[in-house]
């Protein structure tokens, strides 16, 4: 009666009995002899196989290596043991990583953007500029960032400055007025020269204009993240064209459909 039977070596590793016979099927543990009763007795020896066995397997080391790692002289062991450590703490960092991104994905916005552009999303609401606005923006820049990436943390440090110009703010709530006015409104265009004047005389805000068409290579690029979600013949996409007009009779390059 010296040692246990299979049913209790697999509950001591925590494995079933299944598991056990696999083992040994795979030849990572020996399969003890059988005693007088007809009972195979699992000693220390074997039970601290089975241990190292099903704690590397668990570890996500593939069974076809088991053997020879547990077969190795200590330092290749000790070394094999490291590696698998490593992998590891590789696999922890990736879940992690993973659980931050279900945890942003809990708040769309910080699924897609940013937390310096959902701070400038939630300022902006806090300005006083409507939902809509605010979400269409949002839209925009997810586009701006998906097409642009490598300008849009430039671009949100240009939108930054911009909203703490108090005369910014207002022209682009007038701006936003302006969309519920017919397209021919004469309005339209006394508006768009005060945008278009303001931004030639802060180039660090023309910049929210220029920043992303810079960096893009095709002018439809721009086009997309600039007119975005405009009807077509609309109040606001005739404003936007004015502006972009009045840009480049002052030498602002902006692209045009045509990619000129």
């Amino acid at each position: 009666m010296n040692g246990v039977t299979i049913g209790q070596a697999a509950a001591f590793v925590g494995v079933t009995v299944k598991t056990v016979r696999h083992y040994h099927k795979l030849g990572l543990v020996r399969e003890p002899e059988r005693d007088g009763s007809g009972y195979r007795r699992y000693g220390s020896a074997e039970l601290l196989r089975l241990v190292q066995a099903r704690t590397l397997a668990a570890a996500g080391v593939p069974l076809a290596e088991i053997g020879s790692l547990l077969d190795a002289d200590p330092a290749l062991f000790a070394a094999a043991l490291a590696d698998v450590e490593r992998q590891l703490t590789d696999r922890i960092e990736e879940l992690i990583a993973r659980r931050d991104t279900l945890h942003r994905l809990a708040d769309g916005d910080r699924a897609l953007l940013p937390d310096r552009a959902v701070v400038l999303l939630e300022r902006m609401s806090g300005l006083g500029f409507p939902a809509e606005e605010v979400a269409a923006t949002r839209e925009g820049w997810v586009l701006a960032r998906a097409l642009v990436p490598e300008g849009f943390d430039d671009f949100l440090t240009h939108v930054e400055h911009a909203l703490d110009d108090p005369r910014f703010v207002a022209l682009s709530k007038r701006a936003i007025e302006a969309t519920a006015w017919e397209p021919d409104d004469p309005r339209l265009g006394e508006l768009a020269t005060a945008i278009a004047d303001h931004f030639l005389a802060n180039p660090a805000h023309l910049r929210i204009v220029t920043g992303l068409q810079a960096r893009t290579d095709a002018a439809a690029r721009y086009h997309l993240i600039a007119h975005h979600g405009e009807e077509q013949g609309s109040a606001a996409a005739r404003g936007v064209a004015l502006v972009e007009a009045k840009l480049r009779a002052a030498g602002i390059h902006i692209p045009r459909p045509d990619g000129r």
